[in-house]
């Protein structure tokens, strides 16, 4: 059974409030649970999800194109990067939780600088460099006992 992780973004079509929040991640965290998946959300105040998961191919294709992707509370899904791995990222949490700000999405998504100096046009970030960069984030703000705490 191969390992597959997809990382995407989307917006949301109305405000989540905390309850509809915790509601979704009690939803998502059970869910992943019974199907081995495994993964980050994160949302800002304007709605904007950023979503990584990890798990067996199939069932984190299905989750994505046949659950997430038809989902109406949200819009605009895109496809950040998906690969094939050997180990999760984000193995201890069902489905870990951090709220993030606008600017750290930019900041977090923004393309890699270029490898050398004559290369203009940078490289979009593979999807072992997003992970690695969620995981980096998440690290840096919260405890994993944290994430996976309802709000």
């Amino acid at each position: 059974m191969a390992l597959h992780q997809l990382v995407y973004q989307s917006q949301a079509l109305v405000p989540f409030e905390p309850r509809e929040l915790s509601a979704l991640l009690e939803q998502a965290r059970r869910y992943n649970r019974e199907h081995g998946i495994t993964g980050l959300l994160l949302l800002t105040p304007d709605g904007r999800f950023v979503q990584a998961l990890e798990g067996e191919y199939d069932a984190v294709r299905h989750l994505y194109h046949n659950r997430i992707a038809l989902d109406p509370r949200h819009f605009n899904c895109q496809v950040l990067g998906e690969a094939a791995n050997r180990k999760r990222v984000f193995g201890g949490w069902s489905m870990g939780f951090r709220p993030a700000q606008p600017a750290d999405l930019r900041r977090l998504l923004s393309p890699v600088p270029p490898d050398t100096p004559a290369l203009l046009i940078p490289r979009p970030h593979t999807c072992p460099e997003l992970l690695a960069i969620l995981h980096d984030f998440v690290a840096w703000g919260e405890t994993a006992a944290e994430l996976e705490q309802p709000l």
